[in-house]
């Protein structure tokens, strides 16, 4: 027998809320069922009272010393013990490994201990000041053979701001999904050498930076599944970007450059690169046929020859360690199985031996089958070595930022990160949305979340992991849905997003990490923090030095009114548009809606009318505030009714953004390119082709465009001149 008191009493403890505010306002319970589900997707046993308070003790046990403490720069270096009041303070000894590698070691002493076991505390036990970083606390008691165990995580008390934003500089570039950059020499898809090109580009118009769609790698067997934001893993890149022709054993390599002139070959790649839309098979097969042939060269000339460059993919492999091999692994090993029969789109319908990376099967077949796991290294190496490159590059044209990173809220969860999962991720659980006012069923993005109390146990690890390749080769890094580091609505698997409850996570603690590795890979922070946001984490996100995430549409006041990005936060990044939105063009037109009508996504007529009706008001507003700030020219209109989204309409917002306060603005290409039809629809699997739509002019015609060059210069002038305000 279960009952409410105790279910509720655990469910707390373990980080889950028994109720949540609503859209509307509403004080809303979770029900028994969900917390019981949820509690036993963590491991807990729900049968009934007794199992449930057994399997707590076990889960969230009395540590003596807990495995993880964070400490912020210039706090006190205080640990606590859990020790019963006989445990006597001299039988303790202490040793610390810092990072940096300095030992230091001492015994307990009265004097550095203060004792509140009486009151039913602990020990808490001063130690010395420590330096930036990861280090290790082993604390020694008499007549105990080993010692326990603490992870002690130094950290700046804010997030890194290149010296330029901490001067009052204001940025500006453009943010683009990679996979839709156009060039006369691509494979049908933007790849690493686009992004170089748009990085020079950009840098000689003024940009500081380049924004990226999340590069996570996805399912190269299954090109298909092709949504940024459900990876297979978010510690790879999507080998799918590798520019073929850039990589050095491509004019090395004779049975390469013969396939790639054919004939036959070049009218696949015209057809692919001529296309409005990706065709992910088409390209995947296309770059498929050629790199294992630059492997097989690549592993003649250098790995035998044990040259410079095959030393290189060897430190490489070394440092991406077991992450590496499971990304490795499971992309072999999925290819394989795909060869023979088309429907295995990932692990979840693997045959059942293959189901986990750690079984007989897989290390059987990882030993039988070294070249194609090793190939999957290789093509890992080549787009890590080719983004890096690109960074470089920013770098050397003298942009502040460079490349500005997306990491997406979490991962598919029949991927290589589930696959290899150690028990941080709860796999029967997906994270989402809880019912709103536009969606009334609330969101299930079927992306299996950390669970927070194995996190701890982990010391973070994981997280840290997340964060560090993330962080690599970029200046900027956007985190989707940051309110996630306080909390996740959680969905039992297999059920609707209206059965969710919040779980809660160490949000300090994580904040804090992000601070400390954003300094070590000199990375600026934006948290994209759309939506509903408690209140308890817009303090905590501002004094961690993460911009917040400001869409002009976004900003109005309750009379429905917009906002003056004069009045924007200066720690915050601006834009119009986003890739979840209909572009500007689209937006004025309400092609969204038309478009959603068409798919069925509005079955409710008087709800779409209202909609309508919302976006015609709501652009006399927009077009009231553009021209009351002094940003409308005199050839347009002042009726938004009869007022086309026209070049003069689409500059004048942007300039009205670009003179605001934020420290960062980002615009859309789309935008420049006067496009309608957007990247995604929400809501949509099939009804619509996402993240395909290309842009639809190639980088060398657009920046060679009269009217963008010019529109460059007064966005560079304006966002000069709103670095002069805020000096």
């Amino acid at each position: 027998m279960r009952t409410e008191t105790v279910l509720k009493a655990v469910a707390r403890q373990a980080g889950l809320a028994e109720s949540y505010i609503s859209a509307w306002g509403e004080d809303t319970p979770v029900s028994e069922e969900t917390l019981a589900r949820l509690l036993a997707a963590m491991g807990y046993d729900v049968s009934s009272d007794a199992a449930l308070e057994a399997s707590a003790a076990r889960l969230q046990p009395r540590e003596v010393l807990a495995p993880v403490q964070v400490i912020r720069q210039g706090e006190p270096v205080q640990v606590e013990l859990m020790l019963g009041r006989s445990a006597r303070v001299s039988d303790f000894s202490w040793r610390l490994l810092t990072e940096q590698g300095e030992v230091m070691e001492g015994w307990l002493q009265s004097q550095l201990v203060s004792d509140d076991r009486a009151q039913g505390g602990s020990l808490r036990v001063a130690l010395p000041e420590l330096p930036l970083g990861y280090h290790q606390l082993e604390m020694y008691r008499k007549r105990r053979q080993s010692p326990y165990q603490m992870t002690l995580i130094v950290t700046p008390t804010a997030c890194f701001k290149q010296p330029a934003l901490v001067q009052g500089k204001k940025l500006w570039g453009p943010s683009v999904q990679l996979y839709s950059v156009r060039t006369g020499h691509n494979w049908g898809i933007g790849d690493f050498g686009d992004l170089k090109q748009l990085v020079s580009d950009v840098a000689a118009q003024g940009g500081d930076f380049v924004g990226l769609n999340p590069i996570h790698s996805l399912f190269p067997a299954n090109p298909e599944g092709a949504s940024p934001y459900s990876p297979s893993s978010r510690r790879w890149l999507n080998i799918i970007y590798i520019d073929v022709c850039a990589v050095p054993e491509f004019a090395q390599c004779d049975e390469a450059l013969q396939l790639v002139g054919s004939d036959a070959f070049q009218q696949r790649l015209n057809a692919a690169r001529e296309s409005n839309w990706v065709n992910y098979s088409e390209v995947a097969c296309l770059k498929m046929a050629v790199l294992p042939m630059l492997f097989s060269t690549f592993k003649q000339r250098h790995l035998k020859a044990e040259t410079a460059r095959g030393g290189a993919f060897l430190a490489f492999v070394e440092n991406g360690g077991e992450s590496l091999m499971h990304q490795a692994a499971f992309d072999a090993l999925h290819a394989e199985l795909k060869a023979t029969d088309e429907h295995i789109w990932g692990w979840p319908v693997f045959p059942e031996p293959y189901r986990q990376f750690d079984s007989a099967a897989v290390q059987q077949f990882i030993e039988r089958h070294p070249d194609q796991v090793q190939l999957y290294m290789y093509l890992q190496w080549l787009a890590d070595t080719q983004l890096a490159e690109a960074q470089q590059l920013a770098e050397e044209k003298g942009m502040v930022m460079g490349l500005y990173r997306d990491l997406a809220v979490g991962v598919c969860d029949s991927g290589a990160e589930t696959w290899a999962d150690q028990g941080a991720l709860c796999q029967d659980v997906s994270v989402g949305a809880p019912p709103d006012i536009l969606g009334p069923l609330g969101q299930n993005w079927g992306l299996p979340p950390f669970n927070p109390q194995q996190l701890r146990k982990m010391a973070y690890q994981p997280f840290i992991d997340l964060l560090q390749s993330n962080m690599r080769h970029c200046g900027a890094l956007r985190i989707d849905h940051v309110l996630g580091l306080l909390r996740l609505w959680w969905i039992p698997k297999g059920e609707s997003a209206k059965q969710g409850a919040y779980m809660y996570y160490p949000v300090d603690d994580l904040m804090a990490i992000l601070a400390l590795e954003s300094h070590r890979h000199q990375c600026t922070v934006i948290g994209e923090d759309l939506g509903t946001v408690p209140d308890e984490i817009v303090e905590k996100l501002a004094t961690a030095g993460i911009h917040s995430y400001k869409v002009f549409f976004f900003e109005t006041a309750e009379d429905g009114g917009y906002y003056s990005p004069a009045h924007y936060a200066e720690q915050s990044m601006s834009a119009l548009c986003t890739h979840d939105m209909p572009t500007l063009r689209g937006f004025w037109h309400c092609d969204d809606l038309k478009l959603g009508r068409e798919l069925g996504l509005y079955p409710d007529e008087a709800q779409l009318k209202g909609l309508f009706d919302g976006r015609a008001e709501s652009k006399q507003r927009i077009l009231d505030s553009v021209n009351w700030h002094g940003f409308l020219p005199d050839n347009v209109g002042r009726d938004a009714m009869s007022v086309p989204m026209d070049q003069a309409l689409s500059e004048s917002l942007q300039l009205h953004l670009a003179a605001g306060a934020s420290a960062l603005l980002s615009l859309q290409l789309e935008d420049w390119l006067e496009m309608d039809k957007p990247v995604n629809i929400p809501g949509t699997v099939d009804e619509y082709p996402n993240w395909r739509r290309k842009l639809s002019a190639n980088l060398e015609d657009l920046f060679n465009r009269p009217n963008i060059q010019a529109l460059s210069k007064r966005l560079t002038a304006a966002r000069a001149q709103a670095s002069q305000k805020t000096e």
